[in-house]
């Protein structure tokens, strides 16, 4: 059962996520690209329980939008799953190669790993819709590379912020591993 410093973030989460998850349904037709918080969420979470809480936000939004399942489907894939699993692998990397403290954790994980995973997962969807023979979107490369700098902002702010204030919702920080005395 989820309990603890985490239930607040978690609950947050499927509070906020599904209305920036429709978001996207009301706008015009085209590029639809949109803030995920997944990258977000594996850092107060982690991966296990992002993935549980983004199937929890893509279920909502299908619930109460205007997509079909497997659009919603999409969305929990390309908008959750693959920039949160694509966070968790840069966090790894960066882990093993980068020295522990708080600027590679704010700025190197939280705000570059960001913008990499989600442009990497957008890049990855638009390569395989054109794959399959999708029409391609003009300027699609250049919008989901703008998108994934405002999660990375946002990622990075929250998680700066989080660090300083309420270290307890972020699993994956720790004041022993980035803030020891050299």
């Amino acid at each position: 059962m989820l309990r603890g410093a985490l239930l607040t973030p978690a609950l947050a989460a499927v509070v906020l996520l599904p209305g920036l998850w429709l978001l996207p349904q009301t706008l015009p037709k085209g590029l639809q690209i949109q803030l995920s918080g997944a990258c977000l969420l594996v850092l107060m979470l982690g991966w296990p329980l992002t993935v549980l809480v983004l199937s929890v936000v893509a279920a909502l939004v299908w619930l109460l939008g205007q997509a079909d399942a497997l659009m919603g489907l999409s969305q929990w894939l390309w908008v959750g799953l693959a920039p949160a699993t694509l966070a968790l692998g840069i966090g790894a990397a960066l882990r093993r190669w980068l020295p522990a403290n708080m600027f590679v954790y704010t700025l190197g994980r939280a705000f570059m790993g960001t913008a990499a995973a989600v442009f990497l997962s957008g890049v990855l969807m638009e390569f395989l819709h054109r794959l399959v023979g999708a029409p391609a979107i003009e300027q699609a490369l250049v919008g989901r590379w703008l998108m994934a700098w405002g999660d990375a902002f946002i990622t990075g702010m929250f998680a700066a912020i989080f660090a300083a204030f309420a270290p307890q919702w972020l699993a994956t920080w720790s004041d022993q591993r980035y803030l020891q005395p050299r």
